[in-house]
């Protein structure tokens, strides 16, 4: 897979986001909430999307209380969402906003790594169900929204996390790599842009449950640290397509 980072010395603009539609799932967790607040401060008008209507409203508080564009919250457990359930989310959203300039997946589950033969079938489908049924259907039926944007980005979270009992995790988003390849490849010389971004190790709760007692935890790179790479990847300076992001 093709690897690529921002341009070199990238800073974005103020307000550089201004009046772009950007849908964020796992909005409350460590980059999906980052990323929000930090989207909303460039000037996007942010849809937050997560199971914790409590968490969600939070994070809507703290960029309406900054003088952010007020953002929108989209409760939904994707454990347990349907086709049903995404379809009518992307006509909710056409309804509101008439299109999206930009998707960010964030939402995953950790599962519990283990070796193969010892899996959990119950968990498997539960990871799967999340970080990779949830983002098909939800990438599916908001392309028609994402080709109403004069310049869309669909951004994939991806993971370094691979080998040796890390289980339904690892191939999860292994499968995530060749959607995003996929949907890069159909949709290369249109107006969107498809990627993924692998962060590496990050001063996250998901990255802290899998490695719980590495002394290296509180020096890895907190999500802020890679907000302009985040930025660059909604940004209409975003001429890349079918690559693998990295800081």
């Amino acid at each position: 897979m093709k690897t690529a980072t921002k341009p070199h010395n990238y800073k974005p603009a103020a307000n550089n986001l201004k009046d772009k539609i950007i849908l964020v799932t796992g909005a409350t967790g460590g980059y999906g909430k980052v990323m929000s607040l930090a989207y909303a401060a460039a000037g996007a008008t942010v849809i937050l999307l997560g199971k914790n209507v409590r968490l969600l409203e939070n994070v809507y508080d703290e960029i309406e209380q900054a003088g952010y564009p007020t953002p929108a919250i989209y409760p939904l457990n994707l454990e347990g969402a349907t086709e049903k359930d995404y379809y009518e989310m992307a006509e909710n959203i056409g309804n509101e906003f008439g299109r999206l300039d930009g998707v960010l997946h964030t939402a995953a589950l950790l599962g519990a790594p283990t070796p193969f033969e010892h899996s959990d079938s119950e968990t498997w489908f539960q990871v799967m169900q999340v970080n990779l049924n949830g983002p098909y259907l939800l990438t599916k039926h908001c392309i028609p929204l994402l080709k109403q944007s004069d310049h869309a980005s669909l951004v994939f979270m991806t993971d370094d996390k691979f080998g040796a009992y890390w289980d339904a995790y690892a191939i999860s988003k292994s499968a995530i790599n060749g959607m995003m390849l996929t949907l890069s490849a159909e949709y290369e010389g249109s107006k969107l842009y498809v990627n993924t971004i692998n962060p590496g190790k990050s001063r996250t709760a998901l990255h802290i449950r899998a490695f719980p007692a590495s002394s290296e935890n509180d020096s890895h790179p907190r999500p802020e640290q890679h907000s302009d790479l985040f930025n660059y990847l909604m940004s209409d300076e975003l001429d890349q397509t079918g690559f693998c992001f990295k800081p």
